[in-house]
């Protein structure tokens, strides 16, 4: 059956990357749609300083490790890259992708929306090919810019949050970048230069960032980099997140107190039995505790306080907000030799010679601004579909969270799987069980409840996101219920969650890929399912 059946993947990030690998294992016949010339996603085009926020050991495939001439914890954007691209050539995956080939809009052709609206089974029958129906995909050669239709049974969207559409901040009228006579860009096209280009770029350059997360502090600490004291970058920034730095003892704070399963036990999952929601509710006072700690030890470590950096947020809710920053290499030692200057400001607007800040009424002259201002995901996802009826499914209301089963499906949508999207301090993962999931569906391993209980099970999950972001719910954003997550992944393909040696192992120690290599037997082995 895999072998007649057409899967189509858009995205060649690392989502994208994985569901081609598993799709192949399962003997589906996988198709990759990337816009670019090269795999990697996002990290297909970083600035010269950025580096993974996670240490390598958390952040590599279950059955990949890095290569051993990575000597780096925290590897660079060009080693990840090379990093994929070797994932990618050992798995076969090359020959499935068309490069230079964008997506723009996805309809299913088949059923009616009326009719797939009266099922009571996802799909019709709950089955991962149970309707008639195929997905026609409209894909643009960005060289050529010729159109081609293709069919497929199946879709998998692995296009993320954090590309393809920047968030461009709405100035008054007269107060935006067009009275401004210097040069304004998104990171998003900083980040594309070439690296040498980009040095020159800014080179003798006054440059300010807008914005106060990674991306942010990765330009900078280039710009610092480059121009010194002597033309220093200025960030600013709405709303301070906390910082860690990539020393071994702020990652050992972050793994132990926040990422492993007894953490989980200090706030409420989605769906935990009464026991442990009582256990949660006791713990709870622990949890506020070792957030003030941990702010205790960042203020100690930082100059936050000095340079306006200090969150209103606690350290727990910035992390269960998916808003923690891993800083560059000795951010705050250019902060404290004057390369990079921070200023804080609600809002600002600009003017001829650069930006005014609000509140203060100061002017900062600047050659270059560079928008560091995040990505509208949401309406990148919402735009590739296009039927009006599918496109207000799968966001819901303004203010609700991607309504996905198991973050994966949605309810009501046919065919179709998402990778990728939902947020999270373990990224890769969080993909790689995902992909598994999925093709163990679509081999027919996992049966599916009905779509009112899947439905309830996405607003369940949407309603605990809203309760942890606030206002960031729309990243989904799943850090403070992770390995909760991936346990709910386990028992569905039938695997045992508990993945450590030993019960003080397993409830004190942060999970990791290797703890989930040979999660499912491969096809053709003894004990395949």
């Amino acid at each position: 059956m895999g072998k007649q059946k057409q899967v189509a993947i858009i995205g060649a990030g690392v989502s994208g990357l994985l569901a081609c690998k598993y799709a192949l294992e399962k003997g589906f016949n996988p198709i990759v749609f990337e816009a670019e010339d090269a795999i990697g996603g996002v990290w297909a085009h970083t600035s010269e300083s950025t580096r993974l926020q996670n240490h390598k050991e958390s952040y590599q495939f279950t059955d990949f490790p890095w290569p051993s001439s990575v000597n780096d914890t925290y590897p660079s954007g060009s080693q990840t890259l090379e990093y994929f691209e070797c994932y990618a050539q050992h798995f076969g995956i090359f020959p499935c992708i068309r490069f230079n080939s964008k997506v723009i809009g996805i309809d299913y052709i088949g059923e009616s929306c009326e009719e797939i609206e009266s099922w009571e089974l996802w799909g019709g029958t709950g089955k991962p090919f149970g309707s008639q129906g195929k997905w026609h995909i409209k894909v643009q050669n960005t060289k050529s810019c010729t159109i081609e239709v293709y069919k497929a049974e199946f879709v998998v969207l692995c296009i993320g949050q954090f590309s393809g559409l920047p968030n461009i901040p709405e100035f008054p009228p007269g107060k935006g970048p067009e009275v401004f006579k210097g040069k304004v860009m998104h990171s998003m096209d900083y980040a594309k230069m070439d690296n040498r280009i980009a040095r020159e770029f800014i080179k003798g350059k006054r440059v300010t960032v807008i914005g106060s997360r990674k991306s942010a502090a990765d330009i900078a600490a280039e710009c610092a980099n480059i121009n010194g004291a002597e033309h220093p970058c200025t960030i600013i920034q709405r709303t301070a997140h906390w910082f860690v730095s990539n020393e071994p003892l702020d990652r050992l704070i972050l793994g132990f107190l926040y990422l492993s399963r007894f953490s989980e036990f200090m706030a409420h999952k989605p769906g935990e039995p009464l026991l442990l929601s009582i256990l949660a509710t006791l713990l709870s006072p622990l949890g506020w505790a070792l957030s003030k700690i941990t702010e205790g030890y960042l203020r100690w470590r930082f100059p936050l306080k000095k340079y306006r950096m200090l969150p209103k947020r606690s350290f727990r809710q910035c992390f269960s907000q998916c808003q923690l920053v891993v800083l560059p290499d000795k951010f705050y030692d250019r902060v404290e030799e004057g390369s990079i200057i921070i200023k804080n400001s609600p809002s600002i607007y600009f003017s001829e010679k650069g930006l005014i800040t609000e509140g203060d009424n100061q002017r900062i002259d600047t050659d270059i601004v560079i928008l560091a201002t995040g990505y509208k995901g949401h309406q990148k996802l919402r735009n590739i579909f296009e039927s009006p009826v599918f496109q207000e499914w799968i966001l819901g209301s303004p203010t609700s969270v991607l309504p996905l089963y198991r973050q994966i499906l949605h309810p009501r949508i046919p065919q179709l799987g998402v990778i990728g999207y939902a947020d999270g301090l373990t990224g890769l993962l969080c993909s790689e069980m995902k992909s598994q999931w999925l093709m163990q569906f679509l081999d027919s391993k996992i049966d599916l409840p009905c779509v009112r209980d899947m439905g309830k099970e996405a607003t369940m999950w949407g309603d605990h996101i809203k309760q942890a972001s606030g206002e960031y719910s729309r990243r989904s954003c799943i850090s403070s219920s992770n390995t909760w997550y991936h346990d709910q992944l386990c028992k569905d393909m039938g695997c045992n969650p508990r993945r450590k040696n030993g019960f003080l192992t397993d409830l004190f120690v942060p999970y990791e890929p290797t703890d989930y290599a040979g999660l499912v037997p491969k096809p053709g082995s003894p004990n395949t399912l």
